[in-house]
C-alpha cells in the first residue's frame, strides 16, 4: 500500500461528509488487487451526501462507530467492502429500503486523524456492485452484493479521450467562476492519468445524490461522460447569466473616472519599467553570489526559476522579502563545499589518546573508518552512537574526532525535541517560514562534511501533535537515503551523504527500534578508579588550574588524594562530580593564595581533601574477618562501578521450612536465593546433614544496607556458600570473594561486569577470586596491571565452590 501524508491531500470544505477532497498523484502505485465473488456477504459503509464511483478515489469522515470498525478491519487485514449512499441523509440507522442499491467495491487506502481528532478514510473504488440484502450485525452492517461491471470502451478511441478532456477543461473553467473552489481544481489538475476522470467529476462537483445514482447507473462510460458534460455545460450557463446580472447592475464608471485610473496605472508600470532598467541590488547580489557556488545544474535551475520569481515581485510587498531570504537560504548552505580529510593515522591517534584516556573500541572504530577513507576517498561515513552512562565523554569525544579528521563540528540538542519541523523545516509558504535544524548546522558549519553530534537522542518525543521527529531522523541516519534529504523550506534535495553523524544516548532502550537498526552503536562504558584517577591528573586538575588563573603554579595532587575525592565524594560512571570537586579543592588553594599569598606545601594530600571539601559523603566497603559461620562476601556491579557486598545467613530451631530473606532484593535475587537453598537441601549429605534437619529449621538471610536495591543473578554462588557455611558450621577461606549464577542442577554460570567487579575487590582487600571458568575471557581483556595480587579460581559447579571456599 502506498504511504499517504497531507502532501498527497489538498484541504477543503465541500458540501457532504468530507474534511477534505482526496489528490493522489501515483495512483499505479496503490495495491488494487482484491478477491470477490458475486453473492458474497461483506461489510457495508452507508454514505451520506456523497457517492462512489469506480476508478476514483474520495476521503470520508467517520462519524459512525459501525462504520469506524469497518474501515479499520479493513486497512488492517486489506479487505474489501461496499460503500452505498442513503436516500435519506437525515437517517442515522439506515435500513435496505434506505439505501441506493447499486453501489462500489471499495478498499481502504489510508486512515487519517484530523486536528479535531476527526478519524478520515481514503477509500478508492474498484467496481460496481449491487446490494441484494442487507443485515445489521453485533457490530456493523451486512450486505450480499452481486458483481455489476461497466461496459469496456477501448480507451484509445479518440472520441472517449477528447470528451474526457472537455469534461475536466469545462470543470476547470467551471470553477474558475465560483469562489473558494481553488483546491478541486488543483485536484483536478493534478489527478493522475490512471484515475478515471469523468468518474472523479461527478463524485466532487456540486450536484444531487440522484444525479449521481443516475450516472452511476450507466453502464456505458462514453454516455456517462456526455450527460456529465451536459450537466457542467448548463452550470456555466447558469454562472454566466449570473455574472452578466451583476455586470449589468453594477455601476459604471464615467469617462474622467475611467481616464483617471488608467493614467494612474500607467504611471505604476512606468515606475516599475524604470526600476528594472535601473537594477536591483538585492537582484545582483544574489546573482554574483551564485557566480561563486559549487552545486549541481538541477540546483542552479531551481535557483535561477526562484530568482525569476523575484524580479516581478514588487520591493515592498511582503511577498518579495519571504523569497529573497528564501533565496539567501540556498546561497548561504555549503552545497559541494566540502573540507579535505586528514588521513594522517598516527597522527589522529596521538590527537584521540591526548583528549580521551581509555576508550579503546572507540578509538579504533575512528581509525578504521580513517584507514577505509584514506583507501576509499567516497566512502559513505557511518552513522555512529555511543552510548552509556552520563559525564563519560561521549560528547567532547565527538570535538576530538572533528579535529583528528580536520572536519568542522557542529552539535544538535535533541533532548525533548517534539516537533518533526525542526528536523524538516517548514514549508516556505507559512508566515515566519525557516528550514530545520540540520540544514541550519550545515549553514553553520560551511561545509558539507563536518562531524555532526545528535547529542541526547534518545530523549527525542515520540509520536507528538506536531508529528514524530524520530521517524523524521529515520533519512537523515539512513546512508541509502540521506543523499537526497528533502527539507521542506529548501523544496529541493539536499547531500547529507559526506556527513559524519555522531549520536548519543544514555539509555538506548528509550529509542525506537528502526532508529536504532540504523545506526552501528558502540558502548562507552564507565570509568573504573584506576583510569578516574588517571583522567583527573592528566585532564582535570590542569584544566582546573587554568579556569582559576593558576594555571602556571605547579600544583599536584597525589594518587591518593585523587582516590579518596573518587571513593569518598563521587559516586558516579563519569568523571562529571569529579571535575567539580576538584575545581572546589582549586578555589580553596585560590582564595588561600589571594589572601596570603601562600600555596600548599609539596603536592595536595588527602589531609588537605578532607579540609577542602569537609566530611565524606560516602564510604567504600572494606573486606570484613571470616570470624563467623555464613557470611560471605560477594561482587556486584551498580551504574556507578563495583561493589563488595556481603551475604549473611542465620539459622535457627523451629517449625522449619521457612526461608526469610531480607536485604531489599529484587525479584531475581529471591529466586537465586531459593535455587541455592533448594540444592543445598538435595546434596545435604555433602554437609554431613540429614534432609530432616531443614524440617526442624528455619533459615534467614540477609544482604546488608537495607535501603539500597539490589537485583540480578551473580550472588547465586554467594548465597549458596552462604547457607553450607551456616549450616555446616564451617568458615569461609580468609580474603574470599566470589560471583556467579547458579542452576538447579548446580552449575555455575557466567555474569558480567567482571572488571568493575574485580577491582573493586582488589580495592578491598581480596586476594582471591572465585568466578566461572567461562568468565575467563573477561579477564583476559583486563591490563595485567589491575590484576597484580589477586588468585582467579575457576569453577564449573558449586561442588567446586564449596570445596574451595569452605575450611
Amino acid at each position: 500500500m502506498i504511504d499517504f501524508d497531507f502532501d498527497d491531500l489538498i484541504e477543503d470544505e465541500p458540501e457532504g461528509n468530507e474534511g477534505f477532497i482526496a489528490r493522489i498523484d501515483h495512483f499505479d502505485k496503490i495495491d488494487r488487487s482484491y478477491s470477490f465473488e458475486s453473492g458474497e456477504e461483506l461489510p457495508v459503509v452507508p454514505l451520506r451526501g456523497n457517492m462512489l464511483f469506480p476508478n476514483t478515489i474520495i476521503s470520508i469522515n467517520i462519524r459512525r462507530k459501525s462504520a469506524l470498525k469497518v474501515i479499520k478491519e479493513a486497512e488492517k487485514k486489506h479487505t474489501v467492502f461496499g460503500v452505498f449512499s442513503q436516500k435519506d441523509d437525515k437517517v442515522d440507522e439506515p435500513d435496505f429500503d434506505d439505501m441506493y442499491t447499486l453501489g462500489t467495491l471499495a478498499k481502504v487506502i489510508k486512515v487519517i486523524t484530523m486536528p479535531n481528532d476527526m478519524q478520515t478514510a481514503i477509500v478508492c473504488g474498484l467496481e460496481r456492485v449491487k446490494l441484494l440484502d442487507m443485515r445489521k450485525s453485533s457490530s456493523y452492517f451486512l450486505g450480499r452484493m452481486e458483481s455489476c461491471p461497466e461496459n469496456d470502451i477501448d480507451y484509445e478511441e479518440d472520441e472517449y479521450e477528447i470528451l474526457k478532456e472537455e469534461c475536466k477543461e469545462a470543470t476547470l473553467s467551471l470553477l474558475d467562476n465560483i469562489d473558494n473552489m481553488e483546491s478541486l481544481s488543483l485536484s483536478i489538475k493534478g489527478q493522475a492519468e490512471e484515475l478515471d476522470i469523468v468518474n472523479y467529476i461527478c463524485s466532487n462537483i456540486n450536484i444531487s445524490n440522484r444525479t449521481r445514482y443516475e450516472m452511476l447507473c450507466m453502464d456505458d462510460l462514453l454516455k456517462r461522460a456526455y450527460r456529465l458534460l451536459d450537466i457542467i455545460t448548463r452550470e456555466q450557463q447558469i454562472v454566466d447569466i449570473r455574472q452578466s446580472i451583476q455586470k449589468r447592475t453594477r455601476q459604471d464608471l464615467d469617462k474622467e473616472q475611467k481616464d483617471y485610473f488608467l493614467r494612474h496605472e500607467m504611471e505604476k508600470i512606468q515606475e516599475e519599467l524604470g526600476d528594472k532598467r535601473m537594477g536591483n541590488p538585492d537582484i545582483e547580489e544574489l546573482q554574483e553570489m551564485a557566480r561563486t557556488k559549487h552545486w549541481s545544474l538541477k540546483v542552479q535551475n531551481h535557483f535561477n526559476k526562484e530568482l525569476k520569481a523575484l524580479t516581478y515581485l514588487a520591493t515592498g510587498s511582503p511577498d518579495y522579502q519571504v523569497q529573497f531570504n528564501y533565496l539567501r537560504t540556498l546561497l548561504s548552505l555549503p552545497w559541494d563545499d566540502c573540507s579535505e580529510d586528514s588521513i594522517n593515522l598516527n597522527a589522529a591517534q596521538k590527537l584521540l589518546d591526548k583528549h580521551h584516556y581509555g576508550m579503546e573500541k572507540v578509538k579504533e572504530r575512528i581509525i578504521e573508518h580513517l584507514a577505509v577513507l584514506k583507501l576509499r576517498k567516497d566512502f559513505k561515513s557511518p552513522i555512529l552512537c555511543l552510548y552509556g552512562p552520563p559525564g563519560v565523554g561521549k560528547t567532547s569525544l565527538g570535538k576530538s574526532i572533528a579535529e583528528s579528521m580536520k572536519r568542522t563540528y557542529v552539535r544538535m540538542s535533541l533532548g525533548g525535541l517534539h516537533d518533526e519541523a525542526e528536523i524538516r523545516g517548514h514549508r516556505k509558504t507559512y508566515v515566519g517560514a525557516m528550514p530545520g535544524q540540520i540544514i541550519k548546522k550545515l549553514i553553520k558549519a560551511g561545509k558539507s562534511n563536518p562531524v555532526f553530534i545528535l547529542d541526547e537522542i534518545d530523549k527525542i518525543l515520540t509520536d507528538t501533535s506536531k508529528g514524530d521527529p524520530s521517524s523524521a531522523l529515520l533519512e537523515v541516519l539512513d546512508p541509502e537515503q540521506n543523499s537526497s534529504f528533502h527539507d521542506n523550506y529548501l523544496d529541493c534535495e539536499y547531500d547529507l551523504s559526506n556527513v559524519m553523524f555522531i549520536a548519543t544516548a544514555n539509555n538506548i532502550s528509550t529509542i525506537p527500534a528502526p532508529l536504532l537498526d540504523r545506526m552501528e552503536l558502540i558502548e562507552v562504558s564507565g570509568y573504573i578508579t584506576e583510569e578516574k584517577i588517571e583522567i583527573a591528573k592528566r585532564h582535570l586538575l590542569p584544566k582546573a588550574l587554568e579556569d582559576a588563573g593558576m594555571g602556571k603554579m605547579r600544583i599536584k595532587m597525589n594518587k591518593a588524594a585523587i582516590e579518596k575525592i573518587i571513593e569518598d565524594y563521587t559516586r558516579e560512571s563519569g568523571v562529571r562530580n569529579l571535575e567539580k570537586q576538584i575545581k572546589q579543592v582549586v578555589r580553596k588553594i585560590a582564595v588561600e593564595y589571594a589572601k596570603h599569598n601562600t600555596l600548599p606545601k609539596g603536592t595536595i594530600s588527602t589531609e588537605d581533601v578532607t579540609k577542602y571539601l569537609g566530611t565524606e559523603p560516602f564510604s567504600r566497603d572494606k573486606y570484613q574477618d571470616n570470624d563467623f559461620c555464613g557470611v560471605v562476601t560477594g561482587l556486584a556491579w551498580t551504574s556507578v562501578g563495583g561493589e563488595i557486598l556481603f551475604v549473611e545467613t542465620s539459622i535457627d530451631n523451629g517449625k522449619g521450612g521457612k526461608l526469610g530473606l531480607t536485604g531489599n532484593l529484587g525479584d531475581v535475587m529471591k529466586e537465586s536465593a531459593t535455587i541455592a537453598l533448594q540444592y543445598i537441601k538435595e546434596h545435604c549429605d555433602m554437609l554431613a546433614v540429614t534432609p530432616e534437619y531443614f524440617d526442624s529449621h528455619n533459615i534467614h538471610i540477609h544482604v546488608p544496607e537495607g535501603a539500597t536495591p539490589k537485583d540480578g543473578p551473580s550472588a547465586g554462588i554467594t548465597i549458596a556458600t552462604s547457607l553450607a557455611s551456616a549450616i555446616s558450621r564451617r568458615k569461609v577461606r580468609k580474603c574470599l570473594a566470589m560471583t556467579g549464577e547458579i542452576t538447579l542442577r548446580g552449575k555455575v554460570l557466567p555474569v558480567g561486569g567482571i572488571k568493575e567487579k574485580i577491582l573493586a575487590a582488589k580495592r578491598a582487600g581480596i586476594t582471591d577470586i572465585i568466578i566461572c571458568h567461562d568468565n575467563r575471557r573477561n579477564i583476559d581483556d583486563i591490563p595485567q596491571k589491575y590484576l597484580t595480587g589477586l588468585t582467579f579460581h575457576y569453577v564449573d559447579t558449586i561442588k567446586d565452590v564449596l570445596d574451595f571456599a569452605l575450611l
